[in-house]
């Protein structure tokens, strides 16, 4: 079996991505995994923008800093990265072979068909050139985790 040691948690701050941080965080405890949780802004250094580019730097540090709990500091040795880049995947993919990451996980949206050619998928870029295993996740995800109570009552045979 291959069990990860560290675990990278791609976010974009939406419901899928905060989808994929619940299977990462599982994931990490279960393993005992170190989690480092990304987040890819868009380059805008070299933009005309309507706000300093520092600013909108810092505030995407602060609302990945809020996502993360001091049980995952703590417990998981997490770690918020933000980095600015225009390919979103590529930073991400870049991060996951600098850092050794053995598995990463982020959300998707499920786009298909010409949304998915019009809009570009970075999970999928993620998916076909990683160097380690990718888990997608869709919001609303599938619960693969039974509660304790219920996988531990026996059932009674039928009559």
């Amino acid at each position: 079996m291959i069990t990860p040691k560290s675990i990278l948690v791609a976010t974009d701050f939406g419901e899928a991505a905060d989808a994929a941080l619940r299977y990462g965080r599982a994931l990490a405890h279960t393993f005992g995994a170190s989690m480092h949780v990304m987040h890819v802004s868009e380059n805008l250094f070299m933009r005309a923008v309507a706000g300093d580019p520092h600013a909108l730097h810092d505030a995407a540090v602060r609302t990945l800093n809020a996502r993360l709990t001091s049980e995952d500091h703590r417990m998981l040795n997490a770690r918020a990265v933000v980095e600015a880049s225009d390919d979103a995947a590529e930073a991400i993919v870049a991060y996951a072979q600098g850092a050794a990451i053995d598995l990463i996980v982020m959300g998707t949206h499920g786009r298909s068909g010409v949304q998915r050619a019009l809009v570009g998928s970075v999970a999928e870029h993620v998916v076909r050139t990683a160097p380690c295993p990718v888990l997608t996740v869709r919001h609303p995800e599938r619960e693969f985790v039974v509660p304790d109570a219920a996988a531990t009552t026996p059932t009674s045979p039928a009559e």
